[in-house]
Parts: structure tokens; C-alpha cells; sequence
């Protein structure tokens, strides 16, 4: 447990061994090409490019947009080579959040799983633009390499439960289940709904994990400065830090995985699920503000407190918020919502760009030619987006034009030409 995004164990004893990813490549069965064809008459391309753009051979060498599942052998997490614009299924994020609800129910395991969609998240380096070498929500926690971190210990627990939902719905992808199992952990255990959205990318091996210590330790020499440190290479300020600090109010810290807390206590020696560990508050699977109230206390020496917890009612500007949440639950009920709605974006890309939710799932709009014949209308913003993402697709963007197409060029003079020809022959 380092930090204030290592902030939970997992509640359930899981008896499997050690995850080891493979480097074996194992054939999708949900392999497909993912082409869609804008109506040329509106974005201003000629008619003909509809057809070049859908013919398969084209097609092909221009749009290789492909679309698979991730498998996972018996033995232990697969790591399948994973191309770009992967798309998650709307409808399957859906049934994955019932099972995840119900898997919560059952094991108790709210604390891990939120502490699983931070760290996959929580690598973000604003400073860095390429992605994924900026890190950030993109599955990369699923790599061994990754695993094997510090602050990452135990989250294989985590990994073991997600992946036979994984293993059901293969039009899902491990950044977005990650930080849905974290945002829905957080919504059962009674907490705030958090403003999601979905459509993000996976990384496609091992050698696109970030390097280790872009995570929070528990006790450095500096805890407010290393806090601003890292959270400000993310891009958070102090009120999303304390806000954040606010989900230790779940979960327990096991000594034997981090080298904090206490080996079980009065509130952890029976359990729920595997018994022991230190808790930051008396009931650790309800998520309230009783953490920010039990840190200014400190009355209870059942409960953990760590260097990165006292810090947020020592220093100036955090305590403005630790004290504003430990009177006003709602206050931080809201504040916590928008700044974890944040980090589990942080880094992410995502196919649509805009990424949706599972409350508003974008419908395509249909075209249809005589809504825009017989008069000037002004286009829905689902369209713009459609026509938008078709033009840059083909190299095109708002501050360029589009390039020149040779190839089509040539078609149009040979046409042209025949046609001249036969007038002429006439």
C-alpha cells in the first residue's frame, strides 16, 4: 500500500497462483474491419471516393482499422497483440457492470478494485504527449511487467476476478473495465455516481507499460511536497488531491504488501472476505466522509493514519478542503465525483473521440439525402462529428487541407478523356 492511489487490499481470498503473461499469440474470434463511408455530397469529396474507399482491396491499404478480442489462456493472462481503435460494445459494458456489481456483492472486493482502475490511471505524465508513453488509463496494469511494481502489489487479486468477465464480453477493453469496476466499487459501497465515460484504447504489449514510480508512496521525507509532485505531473490540484485522499475511507493496508499497518485489528480480524490488515475508518466498505473525520480526530489506534493522511490537516491549503469535508459529506461527495471522473480519463485514448456513456450511448444518425435538399440546414453535432472524423481520417484536419489525391486524379482525367473521346468518335 503506497499512497494515496494504493489504497485498498482486495477483500477476497483468491487460492490461484501468481499471474505470469505470456508472449503467445492466440487468434481472435471477434476479428473484424471497422470502415465506415461518409456521404460525399456533404463533405465535399467527390462521389466516386465512396465507392474507391469501400472497395475491399482500397480499403485495406488505407484504412486498416481492425478490430479483435484480447484472449487469455488457462495458465495465466495472454498478452495478444492489440491494434489501435479498439472499440468497447456499448451493450456489453452494460452486462459487464452487472457482473461486476454482482461480483462486489459477493467477495467484497470494492477497495481493490477501485485502487486497480487508479493505478492503471494514475501513470499519466502530462508533460508527455505521445501516447501511450504518457501513461495513463490505457491497461497497461494488465502486463506482468507492470504488475511487478511496488506500489502495485497484490493487484493481481484484482486481475483474477475481472478476467472471466473479461474472458465473456472480448468487445470490451481492459482500460475501460478497469475503471468501470472502479467506478461501479465505489457507487455499490454508497458512494457518489461518477460522471464516466468509455471508448478507451488498450496498449498492445509489455514494452508500452510505463516505467516504475510514477505512483504515490505512503511515507516519503516530504509527504505534501511529494504529493503536489505527483499529482501535479498528472495534472490535479490540491482540492482533487485531498478529494481523492478521501477514498482510504474503503478499504484496509496489509503490512505484509506494503509495509504499512497493522497485521489485523479489532475492525478487520473477522473479515469481511480475507480477514486482517489496517483500516482507515471503522467500516471500511462504506464510503462516507468518516476517513477526513477520523484523520482529524487520530483517537483510535485501531485505525492507520499515514504520513500522506496527516498531512492533508497540516498543510495550509489542503486542510482548506480536509475540513470542508469532514463537516459537509454532500461537499465532498461531489468534488470526489468530478476528480475521479478525471484521473480515470487521464492519458486515455478513445474510439469515438468523444468517447460515451452507458447512460447516453450514441445512436449513428441515419443520412437522409431530402433533410438537406430542399433547404439550408443546419447539421446535427452527431453528424459534424461523423463528417469531422471521415476528414481526418483521410489526412485532413481544420488548420490544413486535405492532400491532394493523385491516384484519384488520374481516374477523373482518364474519364474525362473517354468521354471526350467518344463525344468526339460520334
Amino acid at each position: 500500500m503506497t499512497g494515496s492511489l494504493h489504497l485498498a487490499q482486495p477483500m477476497a481470498s483468491v487460492s490461484r497462483g501468481p499471474v505470469v503473461a505470456t508472449s503467445r499469440l492466440i487468434p481472435s474470434s471477434a476479428s473484424r474491419i471497422k470502415l465506415s463511408i461518409c456521404s460525399s455530397s456533404l463533405c465535399g469529396l467527390p462521389s466516386c471516393l465512396k465507392c474507391i474507399r469501400s472497395a475491399p482491396l482500397v480499403s485495406h491499404f488505407f484504412f486498416p482499422y481492425e478490430r479483435r478480442s484480447i484472449c487469455v489462456a488457462k495458465s495465466g493472462f495472454s498478452t495478444v497483440s492489440v491494434p489501435k481503435f479498439f472499440v468497447s460494445d456499448p451493450e456489453q459494458l452494460k452486462s459487464a457492470k452487472e457482473d461486476i456489481i454482482e461480483i462486489l456483492r459477493t467477495t467484497f472486493c470494492h477497495p481493490i478494485m477501485v485502487r486497480l482502475g487508479w493505478h492503471d490511471a494514475g501513470t499519466y505524465d502530462k508533460n508527455k504527449e505521445e501516447w501511450p508513453q504518457r501513461g495513463g488509463a490505457n491497461g497497461s496494469l494488465r502486463f506482468e511487467v507492470e504488475l511487478k511494481h511496488g506500489a502495485n502489489a497484490g493487484l493481481v487479486n484484482a486481475l483474477k476476478l475481472l478476467q472471466p468477465i473479461k474472458d465473456k464480453y472480448s468487445g470490451v477493453t481492459y482500460a475501460d473495465l478497469f475503471q468501470l469496476a472502479s467506478a461501479t466499487a465505489i457507487e455499490e459501497a454508497g458512494g457518489p455516481k461518477i460522471p464516466m465515460k468509455y471508448g478507451r484504447v488498450d496498449v498492445s504489449g509489455p514494452e508500452q507499460c510505463p516505467e516504475e514510480g510514477r505512483l504515490p508512496d505512503a511515507g516519503p521525507p516530504s509527504p505534501a511536497g511529494h504529493l503536489r509532485d505527483v499529482f501535479y505531473r498528472m495534472g490535479l490540484n490540491d482540492k482533487e488531491i485531498v478529494a481523492l485522499s478521501g477514498a482510504h475511507t474503503l478499504g484496509r493496508s496489509r503490512p505484509e504488501r506494503s509495509g504499512w499497518g497493522k497485521p489485523e485489528t479489532k475492525y478487520t480480524k473477522d473479515g469481511p472476505g480475507a480477514p486482517g490488515g489496517q483500516s482507515w475508518t471503522v467500516q471500511w466498505l462504506k464510503f462516507d466522509n468518516s476517513y477526513f473525520k477520523d484523520i482529524k480526530e487520530r483517537k483510535d489506534e485501531d485505525l492507520l493514519v499515514l504520513p500522506t493522511d496527516a498531512v492533508l490537516f497540516e498543510d495550509p491549503s489542503f486542510k482548506i478542503y480536509a475540513e470542508k469535508y469532514a463537516e459537509d459529506q454532500e461537499a465532498f461527495f461531489q468534488d470526489y465525483a468530478e476528480a475521479h471522473a478525471k484521473l480515470s480519463n487521464l492519458g486515455a485514448k478513445f474510439d469515438p473521440p468523444q468517447g460515451f456513456s452507458l447512460g447516453e450511448v450514441p445512436v449513428p444518425e441515419r443520412f437522409v439525402a431530402a433533410n438537406y435538399s430542399s433547404e439550408k440546414r443546419e447539421l446535427s453535432e452527431s453528424m459534424k462529428q461523423k463528417i469531422r472524423a471521415e476528414y481526418e481520417a483521410l489526412g485532413g484536419s481544420p488548420d490544413k487541407p486535405l492532400p491532394s489525391n493523385y491516384f484519384l486524379n488520374i481516374i477523373i482525367v482518364i474519364g474525362v478523356l473517354a468521354l471526350l473521346t467518344s463525344l468526339l468518335g460520334n
